[in-house]
């Protein structure tokens, strides 16, 4: 057999990328075009929102009415529409689809430690690579913006995102490939907005969530303090359940709680033997639905409360509504999973160095879910903490660990052929984020008007 079998040689594999650039070359990746778009902006947001629930759309306009980023953040389906019909490279890889600068952060990997990567990966799928890297570059003007930089300020963060992509590329081209997939960052701790993210995750634990997110049963106090009599103050309590915070969270019980329990069968007989016995030890006490993050408002999230041993051993798990990627419309190659809180997962696995050890998915009834930890030592980024140097510093994170994603899930060799050594790439993407984010500012105030309009009608 191998004898019929062609190996395509590193410098093989470097000369197709290099081929590629007579399909796009690299300083054309400037080019935004408003005019090309085949539907309306508002028009995509609407198709988005069907089969959402109805009584939170109103709340997701409103959030992406609340300024350009948010807006941005809600608009991956606007986004996408207006990707495909730009030409691309055709160097494929996985895509987190949503890649900007609030979907880093940090959480806790499987042996405890904090680690920071890319962490939101609803939107993922195979894609030309340069899709995430134009988001990216979109995003990093608009929070440069936000911030109170310069317009030469949000330019330079951005070139410096994708100069260090590129660089890094280059250095994932050298290395053995078994060291590409497990090749960490190690000066993360030292960029100022990272190291405020991993402050976050250091006092998200489990416990912290278990304060925030629930109140003790009535009367479960006084059995307490019946219990450990002298240790008042130092257990929850015996018996916890979800707080009412309508509409951001709110209990189900009854039929529907029960449907979503049902969930946990499915989901644990994906889950790999280790990870299936510890949540044997785990007992749910509660079912919440939840609303999270900004485009996935009105999508069903639930969460579970668990119990392990005792009430100082929370567990929380999210179950998380996954619709098709943005993208899958306009990828007719892509394959995409019959199962969309498996393609999310496989995504996620492919381009984290470090997942969730409860990465699953599930279904109940016709719907596709994700299955993860909720907030176990989560810590995400703010806007504010890109001001003064934080913004460049933090755009070549980004960069580097959008690299290692692709260099993880797509071929080294060929995108550093494709890349090159020239800055001309990284001028172009900073040309297309400025555009972008002009662009983004418009649809911003379209989208405010039709509230306003629809307000007074």
């Amino acid at each position: 057999m191998f004898a019929f079998m062609h190996w395509a040689t590193p410098e093989e594999r470097r000369k197709l990328g290099q081929a590629r650039r007579k399909q796009v070359g690299r300083q054309q990746h400037c080019v935004h075009n408003p005019k090309a778009r085949q539907t309306p902006a508002l028009a995509l947001l609407e198709r988005s929102m069907r089969g959402r629930v109805p009584a939170l759309i109103k709340l997701k306009y409103e959030l992406m009415a609340e300024s350009p980023f948010g807006y941005f953040r809600g608009a991956v389906p606007v986004m996408a529409a207006d990707l495909a019909v730009l030409p691309n490279a055709g160097i494929i890889a996985q895509l987190c689809g949503d890649a900007h600068v609030r979907n880093l952060g940090a959480y806790a990997a499987p042996d405890g430690r904090l680690v920071f990567d890319i962490n939101d990966f609803d939107e993922t799928i195979r894609g030309p690579f340069e899709w995430d890297l134009k988001r990216m570059a979109a995003s990093l003007t608009l929070a440069g913006r936000a911030s109170g930089h310069k317009e030469s300020g949000a330019r330079a963060a951005v070139e410096q995102c994708i100069a260090r992509y590129c660089g890094q590329m280059r250095d994932f081209a050298e290395m053995a490939s078994v060291d590409v997939g497990r090749y960490q960052v190690h000066r993360l701790g030292v960029v100022a907005p990272v190291h405020e993210a991993l402050l976050k995750a250091e006092r998200a634990t489990p416990l912290h969530t278990l304060e925030q997110l629930t109140e003790p049963v009535p009367g479960a106090s006084d059995a307490a303090a019946r219990r450990f009599p002298g240790e008042a103050g130092r257990f929850p309590g015996e018996a916890r359940r979800f707080k009412e915070q309508r509409p951001m969270l709110s209990r189900i019980t009854g039929a529907q709680a029960a449907g979503v329990l049902a969930a946990l069968g499915p989901y644990r007989q994906m889950l790999e033997p280790q990870r299936q016995h510890l949540l044997t030890f785990y007992r749910p006490l509660d079912v919440a639905f939840k609303v999270v993050g900004t485009g996935s408002v009105g999508l069903r999230d639930y969460c579970v409360y668990f119990e392990g041993n005792g009430p100082a051993d929370p567990l929380f798990l999210q179950i998380k509504e996954e619709p098709d990627s943005a993208y899958t419309a306009y990828l007719p190659d892509a394959h995409p999973e019959h199962h969309n809180g498996k393609r999310v997962a496989d995504g996620q696995r492919a381009m984290q160095l470090q997942s969730d050890p409860f990465l699953g998915w599930t279904h109940i009834g016709a719907r596709q879910y994700l299955v993860r930890q909720l907030n176990d030592h989560k810590g995400s980024i703010e806007l504010e903490d890109l001001s003064g140097s934080g913004l460049q510093a933090y755009a070549e994170v980004c960069g580097e660990l959008l690299a290692r994603g692709h260099a993880r899930s797509g071929d080294p060799q060929v995108l550093t052929g494709y890349l090159g050594a020239g800055d001309g790439f990284a001028e172009a993407l900073a040309t297309f984020g400025a555009l972008y984010a002009d662009q983004t500012e418009k649809d911003w105030q379209a989208l405010r008007k039709s509230r306003k309009a629809s307000a007074k009608t």
